[in-house]
């Protein structure tokens, strides 16, 4: 029988490899932490690695052939990045679990069980040599177009191949996470320390325990450092009504509550699902907050309501997130960009006209691409004479646009700006 970790993982591998699909929120729901922590070690490794792992596979075939199917690379990708990464792991249980799972007929590819057991058997007589093995092919097989893409533009006039390499060789290891305190009444948990250089973060110190009953008792939350970094914006003109457009799953609804504790604030989300989550996390939280599920383009077209505060946490290709959801590497050349920069446009030019006078419109993507961030920025002023850039961040930020550099900056890549109506 196949552990519910190492299942969960070719689910997932099917999803993102054999539909071209993102890894689903959800996918670890159901897992217990001991399952889940394997699974997101295992997880991690077939996404950071899966090109050099395919490779190492069609090295070890002797036939000629290396059209392989889909199931039977991914079951190899799960017992080799088992036997290559993951120490703990014993021998017979990456090897046996993952021929189990190829010789089922209903969901397997039984005519490969020999294949797979040969080139896993063969792997783990020398594991303490596989992972070099698979590393010293070369990184761009790890990398699609996609990527290639992102690393360019984030990296802008400081590209160069040396450049490029060091932010790839970052962005390929797993990203530290980033915390906001909720109660600060509450004991914090061993191992959480204050971030030196960002007021109000938090992070973890190396080899401490993930904080999870202190989360799930919501003292506090997830949040990474560059979504706190946006929140840390300075503002001097009064803030009595918000509107947080795309707001779940609502790390920044929280932030604007916690900045304006008296401002009525309300919520809109596109999907159900995500809208319904969203209001049950802020109740946890004790936020009042309306929650609307309905697109934000419609809401603002039949709204009269006008706003001191407009928050934009646009739909976008997540070109930021790289790091964080390797899965992106995969299925990211396949996301429809012209049809997210239209939605920006549209959400921007509709909240615009419901920004008051002297009020303040953040907008923000967590993509590195210049169309989907500043590029409608430059858009609107060239275009509203009546709307001007505000500096909200310190100038080391940007001032009056958020832009880290990737290579120094510790967080997820964003692109924002600050508006202000004359």
């Amino acid at each position: 029988m196949i552990a519910p970790s190492r299942l969960a993982v070719i689910h997932v591998c099917e999803t993102v490899f054999g539909q071209g699909a993102r890894c689903p929120e959800d996918w670890n729901q159901s897992l217990d932490s001991a399952n889940a922590g394997l699974a997101h070690a295992i997880l991690g490794k077939i996404f950071r690695h899966w090109g050099k792992i395919q490779a190492y596979v069609d090295d070890a075939l002797t036939s000629s052939n290396k059209n392989l199917p889909m199931e039977t690379r991914i079951c190899l990708a799960l017992g080799l990045s088992q036997l290559a990464w993951l120490s703990g792991v014993a021998d017979y249980a990456a090897v046996n679990e993952s021929v189990i799972w190829i010789s089922d007929p209903n969901k397997g590819f039984p005519a490969h069980q020999g294949l797979v057991n040969a080139i896993l058997r063969q792997a783990s007589r020398d594991r303490a040599q596989l992972s070099e093995k698979i590393e010293a092919y070369p990184h761009y097989l790890d990398q699609s177009l996609f990527t290639k893409h992102t690393i360019r533009h984030a990296l802008g006039s400081d590209f160069s191949p040396m450049t490029s390499q060091v932010l790839w060789q970052k962005w390929n290891q797993p990203p530290r996470f980033y915390f906001r305190i909720l109660d600060a009444t509450e004991a914090l948990p061993k191992g959480l320390v204050a971030d030196p250089t960002l007021e109000g973060c938090w992070t973890l110190e190396e080899k401490a325990d993930f904080p999870t009953d202190w989360l799930i008792q919501n003292h506090g939350m997830v949040q990474d450092r560059s979504s706190q970094a946006l929140l840390s914006f300075v503002w001097d003109r009064p803030v009595r009504r918000i509107l947080d457009l795309c707001a779940a799953p609502g790390g920044k609804s929280t932030g604007l509550h916690l900045k304006y504790p008296e401002a009525q604030l309300i919520c809109i989300e596109k999907h159900p699902k995500k809208a319904e989550r969203l209001r049950l996390t802020l109740k946890q939280r004790q936020i009042h907050a309306q929650v609307i599920a309905i697109d934000g383009r419609s809401w603002l077209k039949d709204s009269d309501d006008i706003f001191d505060l407009i928050w934009i946490d646009a739909p976008c290709s997540s070109s930021g997130t790289l790091q964080k959801h390797p899965d992106l590497t995969w299925i990211g050349d396949e996301i429809d960009c012209d049809l997210l920069c239209k939605t920006q446009e549209e959400l921007l030019y509709a909240a615009l006209d419901h920004l008051s006078p002297e009020g303040l419109l953040v907008y923000s993507v967590c993509s590195w691409f210049p169309q989907e961030g500043l590029g409608h920025q430059r858009k609107i002023l060239e275009n509203h004479k009546e709307i001007k850039a505000v500096p909200i961040w310190p100038i080391s930020m940007g001032g009056s646009i958020f832009q880290p550099k990737p290579i120094q900056w510790e967080g997820e890549g964003f692109q924002g700006f600050a508006l202000s109506r004359l």
